[in-house]
């Protein structure tokens, strides 16, 4: 059965959003809502030693996560994140194991983490961050989880036209087993980077009933990444002629790893014209000239943003897609409509039994 739209507010209507906030670290609800941890206990009422309280107003153990997280040393801490807009950046570094976050709300709309550098924003010491260096929230750690959170880069080009490097990441992950469930990722180009800690690592990562949106490349890396129920959403570009306007994924899978990226159960819909968009190219060379991305697209449902006739093209001529792991199974919508075949292979009934989440994951269950 195909996943139901995905309740979201886009990043244009988050930015509105937030300038009716005043982009402050302040809670989005706070006439509305006495009790800002919600059933998550509080500082008086703490759940445990490691559960600590984020409230931008003071209410908490810490005004910010950055704050937050730097205090929990070791393994096994959660976070409860009372509502707010929390402009700033955050990095869970590997030591930081078994860590959670919590949105107090449970609606991913009020707990809202976002800054604003791109991959050439300048550094103040010199230089640019770089694609990576973008990410407004990073996570290398294992055993990462994040509930009801929205993780956004509001940096965008049209109000930058001096800076080339448009890259703008909203969440890199890289940690082994990290699940997402009913978050956001906000932002233009290369929003969401799923990755691992190095290129023989094959870092598991879980994304259930979630919500991405972007243009170019904004769902890409090389994790082994299964998004179950999600809804992916291509952004409008005003800055460009004509099609194709980006790409939603762009897998850079390592040539050892047997699997990639899996979207199963989930949509793609569009606020571009139809067939502006290919649905993925091939991350690669990159940094890695031996990569052999791997996408499979099944029972999902493709909207007319998606070019149905080619929704596949190369990142670099020299490493055509069809050499590439790409497959689709039972899609359905406008842009599924396979009508040049050469052009959108498809799984057998027996090779999509192994496209499952269970194979990807192996012996870890995030849903359990």
């Amino acid at each position: 059965m195909l996943s139901q739209p995905h309740r979201s507010l886009s990043r244009r209507g988050f930015l509105v959003a937030g300038a009716a906030l005043g982009l402050a670290a302040g809670p989005a609800r706070a006439g509305t809502r006495p009790r800002p941890f919600g059933r998550y206990g509080s500082p008086a009422a703490r759940r445990d030693s490691k559960t600590l309280y984020v409230h931008p107003g003071g209410a908490g153990d810490f005004t910010t996560v950055r704050d937050a997280v730097a205090a929990a040393t070791g393994s096994g801490h959660t976070l409860v994140i009372a509502p707010g807009v929390y402009r700033q950046t955050v990095a869970v570094d590997p030591a930081r194991t078994e860590m959670t976050w919590i949105g107090a709300s449970e609606d991913p709309r009020d707990v809202v983490i976002v800054y604003d550098n791109a991959a050439g924003t300048p550094k103040p010491g010199g230089g640019t961050y770089g694609t990576t260096g973008s990410a407004t929230t990073t996570v290398q750690a294992d055993g990462f989880t994040a509930r009801w959170i929205t993780f956004a880069n509001d940096w965008h080009r049209a109000d930058h036209p001096e800076i080339t490097g448009t890259q703008a990441v909203a969440l890199k992950v890289q940690g082994d087993r990290s699940a997402f469930h009913h978050c956001r990722f906000l932002g233009h180009q290369d929003t969401l980077y799923a990755d691992s800690m190095a290129l023989g690592t094959f870092a598991r990562q879980y994304f259930a009933h979630c919500y991405a949106e972007g243009d170019v490349d904004f769902v890409f890396g090389r994790a082994t990444a299964v998004f179950e129920h999600c809804h992916f959403r291509t952004l409008n570009r005003t800055d460009l002629p004509a099609a194709p306007y980006g790409f939603v994924f762009a897998p850079s899978t390592a040539g050892a790893n047997p699997l990639g990226y899996l979207v199963t159960r989930s949509r793609v819909s569009s606020e571009a014209l139809d067939g502006y968009f290919k649905l993925a190219r091939p991350w690669v060379p990159s940094s890695d000239t031996t990569a052999r991305p791997m996408l499979t697209v099944r029972d999902t449902w493709l909207g007319p943003g998606i070019d149905a006739v080619a929704p596949y093209t190369n990142m670099a001529s020299g490493y055509p897609w069809q050499s590439m792991r790409f497959a689709e199974y039972r899609n359905a919508g406008p842009g599924a409509v396979v009508s040049v075949p050469e052009n959108r292979p498809q799984l057998t009934r027996a090779q999509a039994a192994s496209h499952a989440r269970q194979t990807y994951l192996g012996d870890w269950r995030p849903c359990a």
